[in-house]
């Protein structure tokens, strides 16, 4: 499972790197399918609370399903950081991925392992402890 900030560029960088994934043979959930689970368009979710309860209860279902976590850290996330939280709380493998400097100690210390680079992420997934597809 690939997450990341879902406002902004997010959405686009999520489906960019699940297709990369997919394209090397890796079985890649999509939290973003689904009637408005891709809620990049909203600005507010002070009166969507119902639409709130779905993507989390959602992305929470999806989290304990995943067997290894990629966390785009590229942009900070409320969302992200609490499924890099519950995926370490689960025993998942974290691998977190940012192309930029990570200024916050969150996501490196629930990352079990951190890649730079597209080419580094499937090393990463293929080298260690995982075979590749």
């Amino acid at each position: 499972m690939v997450c990341g900030a879902i406002s902004g560029v997010g959405a686009s960088e999520i489906r960019r790197l699940q297709r990369l994934l997919r394209r090397h043979g890796f079985e890649v959930i999509d939290q973003l399918a689904g009637e408005g689970m891709d809620y990049s368009s909203v600005q507010d979710f002070r009166d969507k609370r119902e639409l709130a309860r779905r993507i989390v209860e959602r992305d929470i279902h999806l989290v304990q399903k995943a067997d290894v976590i990629v966390a785009i850290s590229d942009w900070p996330s409320f969302g992200t950081g609490a499924e890099l939280y519950i995926a370490k709380e689960l025993g998942k493998r974290v691998i977190l991925f940012s192309r930029r400097p990570v200024a916050s100690p969150w996501p490196v210390a629930l990352s079990d392992l951190i890649a730079g680079s597209e080419a580094e992420l499937l090393r990463l997934l293929c080298g260690r402890g995982s075979s590749c597809p």
